[in-house]
């Protein structure tokens, strides 16, 4: 291990390169092994993204973008998985552009490696979503910032807007950053100057007009997918809901938040005999607003509101811990602390992959926990559309059912039909009725009762719908057994 120390303190940019190799392949390979069957996120995004739509019924549509341009150059699994790691490698050169001036070359790869503790950058990051996607442009965001304030340079505001304009197509959480960073500018003297200058005009400027497109759109439609949120996260239902949902979200941070700490403990541990120059007190300052203002502004807002909060909603919160922790620290990163902060992400990085394959491999045929990269998503295509022709003669356009059912259907079917999502065209504008009815459709769906349609498909849509025999499809491996119900809504 003394050699490779030696190796990374001259070589760090290669050092860094060897870090991302590594990241890569563990975390494109894993879950190409070990996922038979398309998570859910990207089952949604093979939906939603070939529709080229500027909005959606739910979120924004980047991500879904960016998967089904994968899909027509690749088109297989394994590319989605290697997408998201090159937006996780992205995100982490960044953080190490970030760092370097600051910290040096080792604090910069300590700062990245602390963030590859979180499970939200290795372990659930091939589930690529909208948490994923936004993770470069928060961390472009915050470092083009730091910049502009340093160096006064109109690229940098330039680069600030476009990063926060991107990261509204991403997931509209980025006022959580943009909050922060007004605050900062508005509260530290030093960065209050600036509003003097063209700068951060330039940066809204352009920041809105990198977002118009989508802010159009949500105007047009009445902030669509605001109600989708609404509805899953309904208000308070009693006084404890305040208290509850923000210290479940706060000990769900902390909790995961443990393999970084673990790496970071050789910053402290052993107590350093010399320190370096403290870190500048701006610096210092606008490093910890970007990390814990954002989370700070979330706990408030369900406190007060008494919302569910999501524990993966942190995904972007802590991208720069590791940096705030090495600048808090003042400890020299010499080569005996170096060397023990790369045994323990070591230590962790097996952890973590062993524990995927013990959850994949092991966990589904003890117990009975559901997981959706099990489903036997390919029978359940081949079935549908294969008894379908059989009982109609026709080739299947469209499929009812929940975006799940439906959209595994449709990604994995021979004719790759329509998914309607829940039985409701206005989540799918893009379906013109008259040829949903000339056509006609299947519904699907999973429950014990498979001989009654489920009332949320008993509308004007399904009426006429003939209900077929049911059947059961094992799960890819281990334990579960998937009940099909299913009907034929005939073409007229």
């Amino acid at each position: 291990m003394g050699r490779v120390v030696a190796w990374i303190e001259k070589q760090p940019a290669a050092a860094f390169a060897l870090f991302c190799a590594i990241h890569i392949v563990i975390w494109t390979l894993l879950p190409s092994v070990l996922y038979p069957n398309l998570p859910l996120d990207l089952n949604e995004a093979l939906n939603y993204g070939p529709e080229w739509q500027l909005g959606y019924d739910k979120l924004p549509p980047l991500p879904w973008w960016l998967v089904e341009t994968m899909h027509q150059l690749i088109g297989t699994d394994w590319s989605y998985y290697l997408l998201a790691q090159i937006v996780i490698i992205a995100t982490f050169a960044i953080i190490w552009v970030t760092a370097l001036p600051l910290v040096g070359t080792s604090g910069a790869l300590v700062s990245v490696l602390i963030a590859d503790g979180l499970h939200y950058y290795n372990f659930t990051a091939p589930k690529f979503n909208h948490d994923v996607i936004q993770l470069p442009f928060w961390a472009l965001a915050t470092f083009a910032l730091y910049r502009a304030l340093r160096t006064g340079r109109l690229w940098f505001w330039v680069l600030t807007g476009f990063a926060l304009g991107v990261a509204f197509w991403a997931k509209y959480f980025v006022p959580l950053l943009a909050i922060p960073m007004a605050l900062f500018v508005l509260a530290e003297p030093t960065a209050r100057r600036v509003l003097a200058t063209p700068g951060p005009y330039v940066a809204i400027a352009v920041g809105l007009l990198v977002a118009s497109p989508h802010l159009v759109w949500l105007i047009t439609h009445d902030f669509l997918p605001l109600k989708y949120v609404d509805d899953r996260f309904s208000e308070a239902r009693s006084a404890w809901d305040h208290l509850k949902w923000p210290g479940i979200f706060l000990a769900g941070q902390l909790f995961w938040l443990i393999p970084s700490f673990l790496i970071a403990l050789p910053l402290v541990q052993p107590r350093a005999t010399s320190h370096s120059k403290p870190a500048d007190r701006f610096d210092w300052w606008y490093f910890t607003t970007i990390v814990f203002l954002p989370a700070i502004l979330l706990l408030v807002s369900s406190l007060i509101s008494g919302r569910r909060l999501i524990t993966m909603w942190g995904y972007p919160f802590w991208l720069f811990l590791g940096l705030w922790m090495v600048m808090t620290a003042r400890v020299l990163i010499d080569r005996a602390r170096l060397e023990r902060v790369v045994v323990i992400w070591g230590i962790v990085t097996i952890c973590y992959a062993l524990a995927f394959m013990v959850d994949y491999l092991v966990m589904p045929f003890i117990g009975t926990h559901y997981r959706t990269s099990l489903f036997p998503g390919d029978r359940l295509a081949q079935e549908i559309t294969q008894r379908y022709q059989a009982v109609t003669g026709r080739p299947l356009a469209y499929v009812i059912g929940d975006m799940w059912l439906a959209g595994n259907i449709h990604n994995y079917g021979a004719t790759h039909p329509r998914a309607i999502i829940d039985g409701k065209l206005e989540r799918v504008p893009w379906v013109d009725p008259s040829d949903l009815r000339a056509r006609g459709a299947v519904v699907v769906w999973t429950a014990d009762d498979r001989e009654n349609l489920p009332p949320p498909y008993r509308t004007a849509l399904e009426q006429g719908a003939q209900i077929q025999p049911p059947f059961d499809l094992p799960m890819r491996w281990g334990h579960g057994t998937v009940k099909v119900g299913w009907a034929i809504v005939p073409a007229k």
